[in-house]
């Protein structure tokens, strides 16, 4: 028997997906009339997981895995990182250019829309930088204190 560390050990985190053959037995369990505790002791199998595969047996009929819902999308993560490296390497391209960028390079027909999209989500917007006056190293040292404003003359 194993101790109750090495039990809770086990159980800890995210782990794969239940195989068909360790669904079987559960749905067995629950059409024998057996409790989720009792299947889930008997199976060294967690009760929310028991749960979970009868309540999608009673609702679909079946424990098969179900296809991902949602479109697939459409840049993969090698995609996203040339995107990322490209406009590291020069923020001043438009999107319009960076989609032919990616077209010629790895064959991704991609909408300037999209790539706007990515390169939101990955912390790039569309802002200019704010523009700096020019401050010599004498202005550096005396700070703001030595400067006098153009409006106020002070």
């Amino acid at each position: 028997m194993q101790s109750a560390s090495t039990n809770i050990g086990e159980r800890m985190g995210r782990s794969q997906e239940l195989s068909d053959s360790k669904r079987g037995p559960v749905i067995g369990g629950h059409l024998g009339n057996k409790s989720i505790r009792d299947i889930s002791w008997l199976l060294n199998i967690p009760h929310s997981t028991v749960s979970g595969i009868i309540t999608k047996w009673k609702q679909l009929g079946t424990t098969a895995t179900q296809p991902p819902s949602g479109r697939p999308r459409h840049m993969t993560g090698r995609g996203q990182r040339m995107l990322k490296r490209t406009v590291r390497r020069s923020r001043q391209l438009s999107a319009e250019s960076i989609a032919k960028d990616l077209q010629t390079w790895c064959g991704l027909q991609m909408n300037p829309t999209t790539v706007r999209r990515e390169l939101h989500g990955m912390g790039f917007h569309g802002r200019a930088a704010a523009s700096k006056p020019y401050i010599t190293s004498a202005m550096q040292s005396v700070g703001c204190r030595g400067v006098k404003h153009a409006a106020t003359g002070l």
